[in-house]
């Protein structure tokens, strides 16, 4: 059975997600704005995408992250770092966006402003326990591997 997200055009200024690419893992999100958005440097704004969607079960979620180019070229971001779209969410996708960057930086309509995956959640039951199993790292963490690749051999 193939399964199918449903997508609601909110707005005549939306677009629908699509994958640039057939090897795309996530599909571009664009912003729905009737004027456009300077964000300032430091500053975060909630871009409307226009969209609402339905995940095709319970057990899946749509997760929401940075586009790569916006991220490393301009300092454009998730204020969030990651949305989660729960598989009950039937309201518009907003994206909050952070400017990292020393200069002011202008969303238009239609521009591609995140990404949009799809997958599968595991939700397990949760169990109170008095200890954890032990493992060969322990209680150890943050950095606590260490960093160079001959460190691991």
């Amino acid at each position: 059975m193939e399964k199918t997200l449903k997508i609601k055009l909110l707005s005549p200024l939306a677009a629908l997600p699509r994958r640039a690419t057939a090897g795309a893992a996530a599909m571009d999100l664009c912003a729905a704005l009737e004027q456009p958005v300077t964000i300032m440097p430091g500053e975060r704004e909630l871009i409307p995408t226009g969209i609402a969607i339905e995940l095709p079960s319970s057990d899946m979620v749509a997760l929401v992250f940075s586009r790569s180019g916006l991220a490393t070229k301009k300092g454009i971001s998730l204020s969030n770092s990651v949305g989660v779209i729960d598989s009950d969410y039937r309201g518009e996708l907003k994206v909050g966006l952070i400017n990292h960057s020393d200069s002011p930086f202008t969303v238009s309509c239609g521009d591609r402003i995140a990404q949009l995956m799809v997958t599968y959640a595991l939700c397990l039951p949760v169990e109170q326990v008095q200890e954890l199993s032990g493992t060969e790292r322990g209680e150890g963490g943050f950095g606590s591997t260490g960093t160079a690749a001959k460190e691991l051999r």
